[in-house]
């Protein structure tokens, strides 16, 4: 075989090499995206249950789903069809309207998992598994950073001081009480690393000083003063989200439950 020919069998192989990756990696983009506006679809058809339950007249939305239960009526449904179902997360202004999930044995199991435990890019909102929702003092949530503003890449708009001037509150539910938080900080660290600030090791407060601690730190690191603070005492929800300035890094928005 001549040199020319061969570099010519070589070439050929290589462009068919290539334009395999090419369709293959056009395949997996076209894949994911696909995904995201089926699951995007599918999380609006969830929060449609909970509408619907809200829109009956009986039983009323803040009344127990029947006696010796506590979910509210307009989670049960969804709560009978996943009992890892936590609560519901809603910010009036954004796409933030889901379901939280927590699944204690599987740590992060929702990062890649949809509401009906099938493998998804998006995954559920989910709350850290050491988390007590009746008893700690801090409940640290976590959801993807999605383009276009969905799951918690809403959550970018609060880099905006303007942006929060407008939505201040965090509609957060357990599954027996509707409550709404209100914003103390947003700011942005480097997650796993010494140089960022570890704020999902707070859970719970062994006593004053170290609750100030946290709050003092979260707003000392904020992007801008909101002027909301907490107290020793006060029930806290930290949302987190990725954040793409640096690796690893995060966005951070805290808020405490309000009186």
């Amino acid at each position: 075989m001549d040199l020319k020919r061969y570099k010519t069998i070589l070439f050929i192989a290589a462009a068919v090499i290539f334009l395999g990756a090419a369709i293959f990696c056009g395949f997996k983009i076209y894949s994911h995206y696909q995904q995201i506006d089926e699951q995007t679809e599918a999380f609006a058809e969830i929060a449609q249950v909970v509408e619907n339950a809200e829109q009956k007249e009986e039983p009323p939305k803040d009344e127990p789903v029947s006696e010796g239960e506590d979910i509210l009526a307009k989670y049960k449904e969804l709560y009978l069809q996943n009992e890892d179902m936590a609560g519901w997360i809603a910010i009036d202004g954004t796409t933030i309207n889901y379901p939280v999930m927590q699944s204690r044995n599987k740590p992060n199991f929702y990062l890649k998992h949809n509401f009906e435990k099938q493998y998804s890019d998006l995954g559920v909102p989910y709350i850290q598994e050491d988390c007590d929702l009746a008893a700690s003092d801090n409940l640290v949530i976590y959801g993807h950073h999605i383009k276009g503003g969905r799951m918690f890449g809403a959550l970018e708009e609060y880099k905006s001081k303007s942006f929060y001037e407008k939505h201040k509150t965090i509609q957060f539910d357990t599954l027996t009480e509707q409550a709404e938080y209100e914003i103390i900080a947003v700011f942005k660290t480097v997650a796993y690393s010494s140089a960022g600030y570890r704020y999902y090791d707070f859970v719970n407060a062994e006593n004053e000083k170290e609750f100030d601690d946290y709050i003092g730190k979260c707003k000392e690191i904020a992007l801008y003063d909101t002027g909301v603070t907490a107290k020793y005492g006060d029930r806290l929800i930290t949302l987190s989200t990725c954040e793409y300035s640096a690796q690893n890094g995060r966005l951070v928005v805290v808020a405490k439950k309000a009186d």
